[in-house]
């Protein structure tokens, strides 16, 4: 039976932004070529350049899959209809179906001579499943003091294969809004950052960016993603400038409610961004915000805090 819209209802319709965006299929390849692009003169370039390495074997991995095996269809149905992340981070790290990408990047990676690297690699080789599974764990809630620093990178690569293959290829996902606006709706993580778009119907709408599958969700502007207050927000940058900072591509949204930011990505200002290489080359403005008093409550997986 067709259900006939009344003229009010055809606009709201037609206005609704589309609430998700799946993440590109050659996403790795646009975060490699993000951070090579912004590595030069940087002075972290040779920490960039390595990151980039490793977008490349990531994308290198999700075109060639180590396994081709899905989650079990009738849980991600069971979650679906219980309106639950289908592809939820908190159990499913707890299971074995993403170590194979993680044996995969060691066996294919190829470490440059830094100790740093060969001692991480070695580190998750020599590891039993048991630990590399806490790790994991430790890794998706947050909880970076609990696994070796160095071994966050590559970890954390490995699930974001992981979980973007399963958010990709699985067909008529019908994902909702999580318990909180940072939620990914689709794995439960939180966002790494926030993209403002610049083209078409989309102009102007805010889309977080989850730190783990990639998966983008459509949240208001002006509002805190974690106490959703909109009073006293403030956007800053690394320019003290104010009409250079409004101008800025990357911002964060400061809230002073709850002492949080989250960054936020202006494509209209540099059209060729991508969230997780700027996030990584503009660690200063952490840094500035956190010795203002604000936390950072988004992580980006291939750094651990207050390390390289």
């Amino acid at each position: 039976m067709a259900t006939i819209l009344e003229p009010g209802q055809i606009e709201a319709a037609a206005s609704s932004p589309p609430f998700l965006h799946l993440p590109p299929r050659n996403l790795f390849t646009l975060r490699a070529q993000g951070l090579e692009r912004l590595a030069e003169g940087h002075p972290l370039a040779d920490y960039l350049r390595l990151m980039a390495g490793l977008c490349h074997l990531q994308q290198e991995m999700l075109d060639d899959l180590p396994v081709d095996e899905m989650p079990d269809p009738e849980r991600l149905k069971a979650c679906q209809q219980h309106g639950l992340p289908p592809f939820a981070a908190d159990s499913l790290v707890r299971e074995g179906d993403w170590m194979p990408f993680l044996y995969a990047l060691l066996l294919r990676y190829k470490p440059p001579p830094q100790p740093a690297v060969k001692s991480a690699i070695n580190t998750l080789l020599g590891a039993n499943p048991g630990q590399l599974k806490a790790w994991a764990v430790a890794l998706v809630s947050g909880q970076f003091t609990l696994l070796p620093a160095e071994v966050v990178p590559f970890l954390g690569a490995a699930l974001q294969v992981a979980w973007s293959h399963w958010l990709l290829d699985t067909p008529n996902l019908e994902l909702k809004p999580g318990d909180s606006l940072s939620q990914c709706p689709a794995c439960g993580s939180p966002a790494m950052a926030g993209v403002i778009r610049h083209r078409g119907k989309f102009n102007g709408l805010r889309y977080l960016v989850c730190s783990l599958c990639a998966c983008e969700w459509h949240v208001v502007r002006v509002k805190c993603v974690y106490c959703e207050q909109s009073k006293g927000l403030e956007y800053v940058s690394l320019d003290d400038d104010r009409y250079a900072a409004d101008q800025a591509p990357l911002r964060a949204e400061v809230c002073p409610g709850c002492n949080s930011y989250l960054k936020l990505l202006y494509l209209e200002n540099d059209a060729e961004a991508e969230p997780l290489s700027t996030d990584l080359t503009s660690l200063l403005l952490d840094m500035r915000l956190e010795q203002e008093g604000y936390q950072r409550l988004a992580p980006n997986l291939l750094l651990a805090p207050g390390g390289e």
